[in-house]
């Protein structure tokens, strides 16, 4: 009996003493599998912020999106892939920060673009040279510009949601906001001073006007008859091409617009994601390009976006914050 009693003991200190040794190898490797377990977290949480914040996830749905349909449109777009940068980052001269809108003016032959505060008109060559500057005395707020064709400019007003017609200016001197007719649309309820309209841009043959919001949310509406409105005929449709944005995974912001007259298509300008769009006449998209560096020959990444024109021969001009000057050409 005392031997059996004495096995039993036996088995138990050895079975206690292989859970002690199993328990210390645990402990010991706990704070080791912590480590590891708050390294991967961290990791995976820096990983997820990086692609948000460089919108490495939109980038990669539109080349994925691009690719696919290469064959298409390649030919029959302005198939933006194709585009490299000629002149990059040129500071504009006498300018010292917020340069905002842009547009082309094909009876010229020149840009016109907008400072915002102060207000002020700038004529540029396609070079980006300095031509002529006109100071905007009571307007608010101007961000866009688009030239609607007959000697006339459009401006955007930010905050009031105002769009204002003014004649091209035919000597030296200030423009008066008072001297000039304007449409203010209430779309939404933004007290945000950033979340009107951002930019505009003009289909002359259809009569219609294209603005983007920039954020909060972004939008992007269809304004029809806006010049004939100018005449009297005050028939204005509004249409808000939410559903555009809405079932496509577009940029997070809009901060310019460009409409191409030879095909119908339109160019999306963004800011955060640094891409220009192309859109078909129903929404779709159709090609884009990275404004980032080491994409269409930049060196340094496109800082701030705001501007976008478009010219007869399909080049592209882009300017951005504080006072920068690009174009980009199609390659040969």
């Amino acid at each position: 009996m005392s031997a059996i009693i004495k096995g039993l003991l036996g088995s138990t200190r050895l079975w206690a003493g292989k859970r002690l040794l199993r328990g210390r190898k645990l402990l010991g490797r706990r704070p080791v599998a912590r480590l590891w377990i708050w390294g991967l977290s961290f990791l995976g949480l820096a990983l997820a912020y990086q692609v948000r914040a460089e919108h490495l996830d939109e980038r990669l749905y539109f080349w994925l999106k691009t690719s696919w349909q290469a064959e298409r449109w390649e030919g029959h777009s302005l198939w933006l892939p194709d585009y490299r940068v000629r002149i990059e980052a040129m500071p504009i001269p006498g300018m010292h920060h917020n340069l905002s809108g842009l547009t082309y003016d094909d009876e010229r032959h020149h840009l016109w673009a907008v400072l915002n505060n102060p207000e002020e008109l700038i004529a540029l060559s396609i070079a980006g040279e300095v031509l002529a500057r006109y100071p905007l005395e009571g307007f608010r707020d101007v961000e866009g510009v688009a030239y609607l064709g007959d000697g006339l400019l459009l401006f955007t007003e930010e905050r009031d949601q105002a769009l204002v017609a003014v004649p091209i200016p035919q000597q030296s001197g200030a423009l008066r906001r008072e001297d000039y007719r304007a449409l203010t649309l209430g779309l939404g309820n933004d007290d945000d001073e950033n979340r009107g309209f951002e930019g505009v841009a003009y289909d002359r043959a259809g009569d219609r006007l294209f603005v983007v919001k920039e954020h909060s949310p972004r939008k992007l509406y269809e304004i029809r008859g806006f010049k004939a409105s100018l005449s009297g005929d005050f028939n204005l449709e509004v249409i808000d091409h939410d559903a555009w944005l809405r079932r496509k995974n577009l940029a997070s912001d809009l901060s310019s617009v460009e409409y191409d007259r030879s095909n119908g298509h339109l160019v999306l300008l963004s800011d955060e994601a640094r891409l220009m769009l192309e859109l078909d006449g129903k929404g779709k998209m159709v090609s884009f390009r990275s404004l980032r560096g080491g994409f269409a020959g930049l060196k340094k990444s496109v800082p701030q976006g705001e501007g976008i024109a478009l010219d007869e021969r399909g080049n592209l001009y882009v300017v951005s914050e504080p006072n920068l000057f690009y174009v980009f050409k199609r390659k040969d």
